[in-house]
């Protein structure tokens, strides 16, 4: 949780034009190291954090446009992530895919998705095809597939519930429920009872948790394990809160200024603190765990910083291979 939310505060500041100087806010008058605002999970770190701890390096996961948190709960590199969002050669996709599409199959990512619900079809085409090559039976792995409550009101939602119900295929779907599409209330415009009762409608069993507690996230193993007994669908509803705006570049002036500092004060990270304090876990040694934690992301952005762009002549691969005739 706290390398989520310490790569985020720096590639906010990056995308900013600041100084790399974590906790300042000094302009550098450098131009801005990431070209365009980004989608940060900030404040969202435990649904990340709880899922991610109950899935294997060999399961699949995908995700969304605000998607650093998971992939670095599913075992990243920070320095090729960080990388990858400066545009750099040394990116987890040299650089090609940016904040929105980042990928690494050596950790069983397929990929983030820019499109809302995207990730959602992406997800069970992985899950059937690990069917497919269990000859119909049981897959050794499963496929997380993170989205928010706003997907759940486009088609992919529907669409891929269903059919992971009818074709029995191993996915663990997460609603990371922000409570805010973009810039207005979901609740505003989602009808219903709720996610989990849509999930249920399409034969999808669904357990709601309290987002912003690690430790009520944790429910994600026995969904897991269910999934991994039989084969069949699960669906978590984390309900939790984004701190920061849309995009790094927008304050969030149109949250209730209420609502947010009730947010900040139940912050998932102070949460979690205090309560490893209270089972006894030694104060130095978390202070320690930040200090490296600042310590290893501050190396990720002097490595992107100090990356190569990638050649031009690279442009073009692994891109589209269309034949022969083109080559």
């Amino acid at each position: 949780m706290r390398r989520v939310r310490a790569f985020e505060n720096a590639a906010e500041i990056a995308s900013q034009g600041c100084v790399a100087a974590w906790g300042l806010a000094e302009k550098s008058g450098k131009p801005a190291q990431v070209r365009g605002p980004l989608h940060l999970s900030t404040g969202q770190e435990s649904v990340a954090a709880g899922v991610c701890a109950a899935l294997r390096i060999d399961d699949l996961l995908t995700s969304t446009h605000r998607g650093h948190g998971h992939t670095l709960a599913k075992g990243a590199d920070p320095r090729r992530m960080m990388a990858e969002l400066f545009g750099k050669a040394g990116g987890c996709n040299g650089g090609k895919g940016g904040s929105m599409h980042i990928a690494d199959f050596s950790v069983g990512m397929p990929g983030a998705n820019g499109v809302v619900a995207a990730g959602l079809a992406i997800a069970v085409g992985a899950a059937q095809g690990l069917r497919l090559q269990s000859a119909g039976g049981f897959s050794a792995h499963i496929v997380c597939c993170f989205f928010g409550e706003g997907a759940t009101n486009r088609g992919p939602f529907l669409e891929s519930l269903n059919w992971a119900a009818v074709f029995g295929c191993p996915v663990l779907f997460v609603c990371e429920d922000n409570r805010i599409s973009a810039t207005a209330p979901t609740a505003s415009m989602s009808a219903g009872v709720g996610i989990a009762a849509r999930a249920a409608a399409l034969g999808v069993p669904g357990v709601a948790v309290d987002g912003s507690d690690v430790a009520a996230v944790a429910a994600a193993r026995e969904l897991v394990a269910l999934i991994r007994a039989d084969n069949q669908p699960r669906l978590l509803h984390a309900v939790t809160y984004r701190l920061k705006g849309h995009v790094s570049v927008d304050p969030g002036t149109y949250r209730d200024a209420d609502e947010l500092a009730q947010a900040l004060a139940a912050d998932s990270l102070l949460r979690t603190r205090e309560r490893l304090l209270s089972l006894g876990a030694p104060a130095a040694e978390l202070d320690a765990l930040d200090a490296a934690v600042d310590a290893e992301i501050a190396a990720a952005v002097a490595f992107a910083e100090s990356d190569e762009p990638p050649d031009a002549s690279a442009a073009f691969t692994d891109v589209l291979d269309a034949g022969p005739q083109w080559h």
